[in-house]
């Protein structure tokens, strides 16, 4: 599996896992539509998509098109910690030519302000 690390931290940017044996052309398309998905799931107390919060921190397609996401929260209490991954792993899932998704929650590193897209900020009057 190619992997494609970013050597330098850009806010809502996760690091990407791509599979060698899938076309290119098709693992761009899969890989646009999943960000596309990502952007329909929302933090039910923040209204701005997990996505554009900065939540997602890596997203691996392997060769049969299961993805594993690794994502956060905005704090470890969230009250919907329990059901946000099962959201995205449901979102991520209805992409065409999605085999399967999972999402791993991760606290490292915590989530801060600095990971928010600017059109998370320009929504949240956040600069």
């Amino acid at each position: 599996m190619a992997e494609t690390n970013q050597s330098e931290f850009q806010p809502n940017r996760p690091d990407l896992a791509l599979a060698e044996a899938i076309p290119p052309a098709e693992l761009d398309r899969l890989t646009e539509e999943i960000v596309v998905a990502l952007k329909t799931v929302f933090d039910p107390e923040i209204p701005v998509d997990v996505y554009e919060l900065g939540l997602i921190y890596k997203i691996d397609i392997d060769d049969s098109c299961f993805v594993n996401i690794d994502m956060t929260l905005t704090a470890p209490a969230c009250p919907v910690a329990g059901e946000m991954p099962q959201w995205v792993e449901n979102a991520v899932s209805a992409v065409p030519g999605v085999s399967g998704a999972k999402a791993h929650m991760v606290f490292d590193p915590p989530w801060d302000q600095s990971r928010m897209s600017d059109e998370a900020r320009v929504a949240l009057d956040m600069w």
